[in-house]
This record gives structure tokens, C-alpha cells and sequence, in this order.
């Protein structure tokens, strides 16, 4: 298949793309391709990144021409020394057939799952943006990555184990307080297109794993991700989101009292999301409410936290009879991609 950023380009673009991209996996010093103006070749230059994220070695580039030439020489800047980029290469390559070795035999669903669920148990969001964190390196290698290096990998990953895959990226919003693009996946499982942001998992999931942003649709995404850079597929279906997949999306009010009697008797965590309309200030008034007279019987107080944007509420209770109001804590998946406020 060819690659799908690839397709969307025309004739000059493909040239230019398949030249630089014969060029990286030389190691060339200069790459001679069909002159492009320079935002039509930065646009390449980004999306065969997007294309092929094992060509992590790569991060920018210079250029030059002449005049009346007809070509420019393309020049890349190396993050390494060529035969440190050898070494890297094949311990990725290691890396990755060990990392997706246990996975193989599982169903399309399960193996997009363990790959969500390594990137949650096993790396790190990493504030400080080593230039390592934008590539496979940063969360393969070292266990950290910011949301470039996560999309990066969930997509080598997914291509290893069969998963159709590409990287989507999103422009910053500097009105929203959210200074840096965006970077996530849209996955094809069962011949649908999902989006699927680990890295806004990763975030959340400090103490267990989450699955609030596991194959959303369209609609529930750009709830709180900005529009994409580049067209995508579209994602239409809103039936495979993880939590109602797993039977954990609620539409009646006493089904979450009935899940939290449950909880604040075995003294659990529960995370649920809440499909029965719009999450608003009322109706999750009433379902706190719920859940806080669910842990009196129980003689427990509720600690709850809620993503918003995405109508999910996790909960789980404290022997602490003497707190008459829930603490509840508004989660912010987006951590770290937005200007902090001082």
C-alpha cells in the first residue's frame, strides 16, 4: 500500500518525496530534487515524516539552489553521526519485533489495545522535549516521549503487527491557551476509522489505565482537539468507543447508581462514560448526587474526577463518613501540549 500522505500529493511532490526519502535512508549529504517552493517543500519534507516515522534520525533540513536550475539540493540535518544512526536502527528493530512478538495471534481490536496499553504502562510524558521525544526513540529507547514521539510509535507499532495507521496532526489554538500542535492517530479496525489519542490516555491515566480517547469518532474527538493540518479519513462511527465496547457507557441514571452501590461495596475504581445526552452542569449534578448518596449507604465518601470534553467520570469512595460534599477533581487530558498559566 502506498503511503497515505503520499498519495495526496501530485507529481512534482511524489518526485521530490521519493528523492529525499532514498536520500535519508542513504544518509546522503545532499539530495538533489525538483525545485518546490519553500512552504510546498517543508509540507513534503513533514508528511513522508508522518509517512514513515523509522527515519527518526532526521529532524530538518537546509536547502539551496541556483537561479535558473530547475532542481534544488535538499540538505538534512542528522540528530546523529551516521554510525550511531546504524546502532539505533537496529536496536529499534529489535525493540520493535520483541515489543509486538506477544500480540500477534490476537484479534485486530486486541492487538490495537496492546499497543495503547504498552505506551500507558511504559512511557513517560516528557515535559523537558528532548529532541529524542519527537522520535520512536523517545518512548521505544528511553521510555519517554511527548505526543509526536507517541504517535510515532503507536503507528510503527500498529504497521508491525498489520493495523492500518497513519499520524494526524492539529494546529495550535494560542486563543485556547494550547501553544504546540497536536499530534495522535486514526486507526482502521474492522474496516472503520477510529481516532485514537494515547497520549491524552497517558496523561490521564496516572493510577490505572484509560481508555477515554480509544477509537472516538469525528464528533467526539474535536470536542477537545483542534481541526486537523491535512484531511483525513473521516470517522463516522461512534459505536466501537472503548467504554461502550466494554459495556461501560451509561444512558439511565440508575444504572450508575447501581455500578456505584457495587464500587463503594468492594472498594474499587470505577470509570464509566455517559451517553444519556449532554453532560451538562445539571445532569452531572444529579449523577454525583447518585454517587455520593451510594457511598452513604455505604458509609463511604466519593473521590471523583471527570473529563469533560469526553463525558467520562471516574470514581472510587474513602472511609470518611464526615465529608458531606464529593472532592471532584476536572481532569485535563491535554496536559503538558498547553501554555501552563502561572
Amino acid at each position: 500500500m502506498e503511503p497515505y500522505y503520499y498519495q495526496k500529493m501530485n507529481k512534482a511532490q511524489q518526485t521530490a518525496y521519493h528523492g529525499i526519502l532514498q536520500g535519508l535512508l542513504a544518509m546522503d549529504d545532499s539530495i538533489q530534487i525538483p525545485r518546490l517552493e519553500p512552504e510546498e517543500l517543508y509540507n513534503v519534507f513533514f508528511q513522508l515524516r508522518l509517512d514513515h516515522p523509522e527515519i527518526f534520525w532526521t529532524p530538518g533540513y537546509k536547502y539551496k539552489y541556483y537561479p535558473d536550475s530547475p532542481n534544488l539540493i535538499f540538505i538534512p540535518e542528522y540528530l546523529f553521526q551516521k554510525g550511531k544512526v546504524k546502532e539505533h536502527q537496529k536496536a529499534m528493530k529489535a525493540r520493535v519485533e520483541k515489543l509486538i512478538r506477544p500480540a500477534k495471534s490476537l484479534s485486530e481490536w486486541e492487538r490495537e489495545k496492546y499497543v495503547h496499553d504498552f505506551i500507558c504502562d511504559n512511557v513517560h510524558y516528557d515535559k523537558l522535549k528532548k529532541p529524542y521525544s519527537h522520535e520512536i526513540i523517545g518512548p521505544l529507547g528511553q521510555g519517554v516521549g511527548v505526543c509526536e514521539g507517541i504517535a510515532k510509535s503507536v503507528k510503527i507499532l500498529c504497521d508491525a503487527l498489520g493495523i492500518w495507521c497513519i499520524i494526524v496532526v492539529c494546529g495550535n489554538n494560542p486563543e485556547k491557551g494550547i501553544k504546540y500542535r497536536h499530534t495522535w492517530n486514526i486507526v482502521k479496525i474492522g474496516g472503520k476509522y477510529y481516532h485514537l489519542d494515547a497520549t491524552f490516555d497517558n496523561t490521564l491515566g496516572k493510577e490505572e489505565k484509560r481508555y477515554d480517547y480509544f477509537n472516538l469518532s469525528d464528533k467526539s474527538i474535536f470536542r477537545d482537539h483542534e481541526p486537523l493540518l491535512v484531511s483525513a479519513p473521516a470517522c463516522s462511527d461512534g459505536d466501537h468507543f472503548y467504554y461502550k465496547e466494554r459495556k461501560l457507557s451509561f444512558t439511565k441514571k440508575e444504572e450508575v447508581y447501581k455500578r456505584a452501590l457495587q464500587t463503594a461495596k468492594k472498594g474499587k475504581t470505577f470509570t464509566f462514560h455517559w451517553r444519556g445526552g449532554y453532560l451538562t452542569r445539571e445532569v452531572l449534578t444529579e449523577l454525583l448526587e447518585l454517587i455520593q448518596k451510594a457511598g452513604e449507604e455505604k458509609q463511604k465518601s466519593p473521590r471523583i474526577s471527570l473529563n469533560w470534553p469526553q463525558a467520562v467520570i471516574r470514581f472510587d469512595f474513602v472511609e470518611n463518613p464526615g465529608i458531606q460534599e464529593p472532592e471532584v477533581v476536572i481532569e485535563d487530558a491535554n496536559e503538558g501540549e498547553q501554555i501552563q498559566n502561572d
